[in-house]
């Protein structure tokens, strides 16, 4: 960690992907690269600085929620965060080969969580939902979590079609909270 605070010093508060080149790259997508720094802190680099700014937003917002991870420190063009040791949900699918309904009812929880926190999109993709060692959820890439208005979680649902689990999603939330199923179960994606 001390080598990551000499490059944002030495950088005067933003960082490049090839300052970071001695990390552990985890993750890379269209808004930015993610890289390990500790056992328990990871950076997001961000290509656009909106970008930055509205992840940020969300995250400071969220920090008293249990599901969102936590805030260390940011700059320009980075936000240093908790390192969610475990699987995304499309990981621990694929590792289960089941969906029980323990886990659908953390998701169920979570969605409520993310209104609770006051965040518009409550669409999350499935590869954004980790699941710590503890067995807790966690929700990365907030991006959109006030710049979107979407109440139905239609990528969740339509990423758990792909990975062949959306019929057996939808009778757990039956089971667990029918009013919601019957707003779900008619989008097309069963």
């Amino acid at each position: 960690m001390k080598d990551f605070e000499k490059i944002v010093a030495k950088n005067k508060g933003t960082v490049t992907i090839q300052d970071l080149s001695g990390y552990t790259m985890i993750g890379k997508g269209a808004d930015g690269s993610v890289f390990q720094l500790t056992p328990e802190k990871c950076v997001k680099v961000f290509v656009n600085e909106d970008t930055q700014k509205k992840e940020l937003n969300a995250l400071q917002i969220g920090q008293s929620s249990p599901i969102i991870p936590k805030l260390y420190e940011y700059g320009s063009n980075y936000i240093v965060m908790e390192f969610v040791k475990g699987y995304n949900l499309k990981h621990l699918l694929k590792k289960e080969k089941k969906l029980s309904e323990a886990i659908v009812g953390k998701i169920l929880s979570m969605l409520d969580e993310m209104k609770a926190v006051g965040f518009t999109r409550l669409d999350i993709e499935v590869r954004h939902i980790f699941f710590n060692e503890l067995g807790e959820i966690k929700v990365i890439d907030l991006k959109r979590a006030f710049y979107t208005d979407r109440a139905v979680p239609t990528k969740l649902l339509s990423g758990l079609k792909k990975l062949g689990y959306s019929e057996e999603f939808l009778q757990h939330v039956n089971k667990l909270n029918p009013s919601k199923y019957k707003e779900w179960k008619n989008l097309g994606i069963e």
